[in-house]
């Protein structure tokens, strides 16, 4: 027979796996795309060598499936780019950590954001720091964007309908720069505006299916550039279009 203390255990570890199986069964019921996006993260980011925790959990905890139209909802969480409207992407989400992972972000860091799309990104680099101010171009996705993010809660992201290229002088200088468009060159305005030690990463290139996503780091006002990997993303527009620097 058994000691009545063992039969105890039992009961008690038999009763703790039902609680942890209901409380699984109440995620996945509240979030159905729980299963995907921890699939996401392990096997398209981890894999790949972002290590850093911060991000990872970022990464885990925004629900990708949000931020993109309905119809492509149950693409949301496979690596790659998908249509949000108005000719624009939300970037794949390798790209999204890559990016966020070598602006080496602090909980005090100050971000701008070029390039607001649907959101998704600010969303991240949100949960990581104390304020995100993005700028977009296109009216549309820029309300868009910001309702999305008020409406889950961001208290510290504030999107504005402008040109990237001026960046957002008001709020300068920034701790971290974040260009989510191709551009040719380096914004002198965004230098400008990035404070000293700051970080900028950007896709750099004037080829429309070929840019180097490039580290920019300012160093007693100088800039250090340091690529890091072949990249596609929509134009800037705007000024820069005009052949402005």
């Amino acid at each position: 027979m058994m000691a009545m203390d063992t039969i105890v255990k039992l009961i008690f570890i038999i009763a703790f796996s039902v609680v942890l199986l209901t409380c699984s069964y109440q995620r996945s019921e509240k979030d159905p795309y729980l299963a995907a996006r921890q699939l996401m993260v392990k096997e398209d980011i981890q894999r790949r060598g972002i290590d850093d925790q911060r991000v990872l959990q970022a990464m885990l905890k925004v629900e990708r499936h949000l931020f993109v139209p309905d119809s492509y909802r149950p693409m949301a969480y496979a690596d790659r780019p998908l249509p949000i409207g108005e000719g624009q992407t939300i970037s794949q989400p390798y790209i999204v950590a890559l990016m966020t992972y070598h602006l080496h972000l602090t909980p005090e860091d100050r971000v701008l954001e070029i390039g607001t799309g649907s959101g998704y990104q600010a969303a991240v680099l949100a949960e990581l720091t104390k304020e995100v101010y993005s700028l977009e171009i296109i009216e549309q996705l820029a309300g868009t964007a910001q309702e999305r993010l008020r409406a889950l809660g961001y208290k510290n992201v504030w999107v504005r309908c402008g040109d990237g290229f001026y960046g957002w002088p008001e709020h300068a200088p920034y701790d971290a720069i974040m260009v989510t468009c191709a551009t040719p060159i380096i914004p002198e305005r965004l230098v400008e505006q990035l404070g000293e030690g700051g970080r900028m990463i950007l896709p750099l290139g004037d080829k429309p299916y070929h840019q180097a996503l490039t580290l920019v780091t300012k160093r007693q006002g100088k800039i250090e550039r340091q690529p890091l990997t072949d990249v596609v993303f929509v134009p800037m527009t705007g000024e820069l279009g005009k052949g402005k620097k």
